[in-house]
């Protein structure tokens, strides 16, 4: 049998709880344990890496058309760093409220500690139910979007059915995967995952460079700032995929190594979206003002039917899981068959939920943690030094903070809704098969 090893580790007595795992009985055991018993530090990666872009990558080149090629890199490369500073702070804080309730005596090992945990641990119940709220919202319409998404890109394989009917029926596939426990039981899905999405990804690059532009190609990016600040707010979502990411810290047998490992999964999901995003929009420019899922364009055959079927997979599994509850897929459902605005709806959650669930409330956390001398001189998690201590953390914190809410919830919010209002105008609600050309006989 596995056995159970606690340590201690000086900083602040955080008592971390590093599983040994025993050699298993048969072999039968060791192939269960090989595919589905992950909490390593390769583990949180893959979590991480695949969690971060999933679909959101087909729609980056639509977002490219509304920046234009510069301010589309330059915001990937910004805000992948951003999202890797909240993701390092929400590490900090999650380090810092396990060690003060282990300090405490509290034992973690058959419980796992949640984001608005740690918020009401730190900073009161106030804090809690923010987080809570904006936490829970950003993950039914992230839902919401993977649902969509999914759709979408099955539709493109076969399109006797429209994306509506994809929609129940993918529903009704993803809902199954509530019942698996939790994030140590992901080793699979995720690598599968991050695998399907590096496949995607080449597959956008590549196909794009071979089918060469398109006759009369126009790279008018950007025309107008409602779709500027829409494609800004699109990246913004692109790098905030790190709602779950307390759920995923507490999976690993040694949560203490996940300060880097978001920022190594963001560099690679780089090598992902900058080449495939700047290589579709190369190739068919402004086109793609009208077609938000970059699949559209390019010709079928096997090799993207084959990346359609992948792509209709990674990161659902999380999203769902931290849901939870069955009875939340109707109300999922429901909402993906309202809106079926696959691009439009990503800025727009970006602006209104990631903007503040990611971004903005860990920070103001960080700062509101760690304003009393006596927090900053007993904190587990000093700043780096490279920073200039608690001055240049907090000018950071406070920089994240103004330029978030000012760029991407104020102009982002406002561009958002005026280009979700009109695919409502353009398509209607319910609408049965967005952006699809139409239906050959």
């Amino acid at each position: 049998m596995a056995s159970e090893k606690v340590e201690t580790v000086i900083a602040g007595n955080y008592v971390e709880m590093e599983r040994e795992e025993g050699n298993p009985k048969s072999t039968k055991g060791k192939f269960s344990k090989f595919f589905w018993d992950g909490g390593s530090a390769c583990d949180a990666w893959f979590s991480c890496a695949s969690n971060q872009v999933a679909q959101v990558l087909l729609t980056l080149p639509y977002s490219f058309s509304q920046l234009g090629l510069l301010s589309g890199i330059l915001f990937q490369l910004f805000y992948g760093l951003m999202g890797s500073w909240t993701a390092y702070l929400i590490s900090v804080l999650y380090m810092e409220y396990r060690t003060r309730k282990e300090r405490e005596k509290v034992d973690f090992r058959n419980h796992v500690i949640q984001w608005f945990e740690v918020l009401d641990g730190l900073l009161g119940k106030h804090w809690r139910n923010v987080g809570l709220f904006f936490n829970c919202t950003f993950l039914l319409f992230g839902s919401v979007i993977q649902l969509i998404a999914c759709a979408s890109n099955i539709y493109y394989i076969n399109d006797n059915l429209d994306k509506r009917t994809w929609t129940y029926i993918f529903g009704a596939c993803c809902a199954t995967t509530v019942f698996i426990p939790s994030f140590h039981n992901y080793r699979i899905w995720s690598f599968l995952g991050l695998l399907m999405t590096s496949y995607t990804a080449w597959y956008l690059t590549i196909a794009s460079l071979l089918h060469g532009q398109i006759e009369g190609v126009k790279h008018s990016g950007p025309t107008t700032m409602v779709l500027y600040f829409t494609g800004a707010t699109n990246i913004l979502y692109t790098f905030g995929g790190h709602a779950v990411t307390v759920e995923i810290m507490h999976a690993m047998w040694k949560p203490q190594k996940f300060k880097l490992i978001y920022l190594i999964a963001t560099l690679y999901v780089l090598t992902l979206t900058l080449p495939s995003a700047s290589a579709v929009y190369w190739a068919f420019g402004d086109l793609l003002l009208t077609h938000s899922n970059a699949l559209s364009l390019l010709p079928r055959n096997g090799i993207q039917r084959c990346c359609c079927r992948a792509h209709a997979h990674p990161s659902v599994h999380n999203i769902w899981r931290a849901l939870a509850r069955l009875p939340v897929v109707i109300p999922i459902w429901f909402l993906a068959i309202v809106f079926p605005f696959f691009g439009p709806i990503n800025s727009t959650v970006g602006s209104l939920l990631v903007s503040f669930t990611v971004y903005i409330i860990p920070s103001l956390a960080h700062m509101v943690t760690f304003s009393s001398a006596s927090a900053r001189e007993n904190a587990v998690d000093r700043p780096p030094r490279f920073l200039g201590g608690w001055v240049g953390l907090y000018c950071v914190n406070f920089f994240v903070v103004v330029w978030v809410f000012v760029v991407g919830f104020g102009f982002g919010g406002w561009a958002s809704m005026l280009n979700f209002i009109r695919q409502i105008d353009s398509f209607g609600l319910f609408t049965k098969c967005y952006q699809c050309p139409p239906h050959k006989a």
